[in-house]
């Protein structure tokens, strides 16, 4: 039967390999399409899992690079190319210049095609994002057909089975039951109706103005009122998904503002935009500790307002906000990007300084003094002055809490408010 397939004698046998044919370009065609399909909507999905997965490590990564952690970056990159999607790992500096480059395989096993996401790396620092590098994290060709493989297995056995089983069906129903003209209807009928293809249309060979042909044109006018049918649907439903995902999008664009907004409020004090005592005492440890490791000196220099309390009792509290408010942003001018400053009490402030001795500290404290004692503030018709008092603490190698420079530089500045008050105790 197969030879008879292959070498027709009769109108039946020739129509069933032109109809047969067809079916399994087609076929081949979808499957392939199918193929392509999974392939491109696995890598879509590998390349959602990077970006997902380098949201999660950024900020990891921004931390270590900020505090020069080499290990604590060897560390995060060997474990992110352990993971099974990820083939490799760049961290950049700012220049573009590689910092650390690892891949999961060598020169001689690279990967058909390599695909990757790419980030910046911010640090925030006095409300400002500093840019330290960027992350890209690679996958590839591998991982995809990795993940595929299964799938494209069940449809190419599945296109198999079906064109297998067809075949021999088509071959026996023609030769034993149908009379050429209907054999070729029902043909393509069934084709339409078993690959559920309503953009066919029939077309039927060596047809004559009668039932048959009637019969094709209604059969037609049914399939191209149901392909419409179909199209209108789609359009329906491409409308709805469009205005989900617009919801959803406004929505996840108000939440992240809103986590912005209490991100702010957590670290910052609201009057003078310093940061509160917390986030600034959290800081300056980490800040501590990497200058201890790197043996270099660290400075902090607590400040208070003399006689803070007058300026409310006399002026008003309103007043008394807006000398605070000059005060931090007069300092605030005074200090490099890597420093910090923050607000640990009503009228006392404190600055870190990274990489400073106690030479240059003190020259910044009493800059600080002169600047103060000799601004002027008009303010609702009313000449206000002030002076600071301040004391001066350096870091020693035995120093691993901030605490200690805190207590060290509280006792310097209570003997600056001793000695007269619009100091600097060292």
């Amino acid at each position: 039967m197969f030879l008879k397939f292959l070498r027709p004698n009769n109108l039946s046998q020739k129509m069933m390999r032109v109809i047969f044919s067809i079916y399994l370009g087609v076929t081949c065609l979808i499957t392939g399409a199918q193929f392509l399909t999974e392939y491109l909507q696995t890598q879509d999905s590998i390349l959602n899992e990077l970006k997902q997965l380098d949201e999660t490590v950024r900020g990891s990564v921004s931390t270590s690079l900020w505090q020069y952690n080499q290990t604590q970056l060897d560390a995060l990159v060997a474990g992110l190319v352990k993971m099974p999607i990820i083939e490799g790992v760049d961290v950049l500096d700012k220049n573009g210049k590689n910092i650390i480059s690892k891949r999961s395989f060598t020169p001689t096993s690279a990967p058909l095609s390599v695909f990757d996401t790419e980030s910046e790396l911010y640090w925030v620092l006095n409300e400002k994002q500093i840019l330290l590098g960027s992350l890209i994290l690679y996958s590839s060709s591998e991982v995809v057909f990795d993940r595929v493989l299964f799938g494209f297995s069940l449809i190419a056995i599945s296109a198999i089975i079906k064109l297998s089983i067809l075949f021999w069906l088509f071959i026996w129903a023609f030769d034993r039951y149908l009379a050429i003209p209907l054999k070729e209807l029902m043909s393509q009928v069934n084709e339409v109706q078993l690959d559920q293809n309503i953009t066919k249309r029939i077309d039927l060979s060596n047809i004559e103005n009668n039932e048959l042909s009637q019969l094709q044109d209604h059969i037609n006018k049914m399939l191209s009122a149901m392909e419409m049918s179909r199209e209108q649907l789609l359009q329906d439903e491409q409308a709805k998904r469009k205005w989900l995902e617009d919801a959803v999008a406004k929505r996840t664009e108000a939440l992240q503002i809103s986590n912005e907004k209490l991100k702010e409020l957590a670290t910052r004090d609201s009057l003078t935009g310093a940061l509160n005592r917390g986030s600034f005492f959290e800081t300056a440890q980490h800040l501590l500790i990497l200058c201890q490791r790197q043996k270099s000196p660290a400075s902090f220099v607590l400040m208070d307002l003399d006689h803070f309390k007058m300026v409310n009792d006399t002026y008003g509290h309103f007043i008394g906000d807006q000398v605070l408010i000059h005060f931090i942003h007069t300092i605030q001018t005074l200090l490099r990007k890597s420093d910090l400053v923050g607000r640990v009490g009503g009228e006392e402030f404190a600055i870190f300084l990274p990489d400073t001795g106690m030479d240059d500290a003190s020259r910044l404290a009493d800059k600080i003094r002169k600047i103060i004692g000799n601004s002027i503030l008009e303010i609702d018709g009313k000449t206000i002055t002030y002076t600071v008092s301040l004391g001066v603490e350096s870091s020693e190698l035995k120093d691993q809490s901030i605490d200690a420079l805190f207590k060290r530089a509280d006792l310097k500045l209570y003997s600056a408010k001793i000695k007269g008050r619009d100091r600097v105790e060292t």
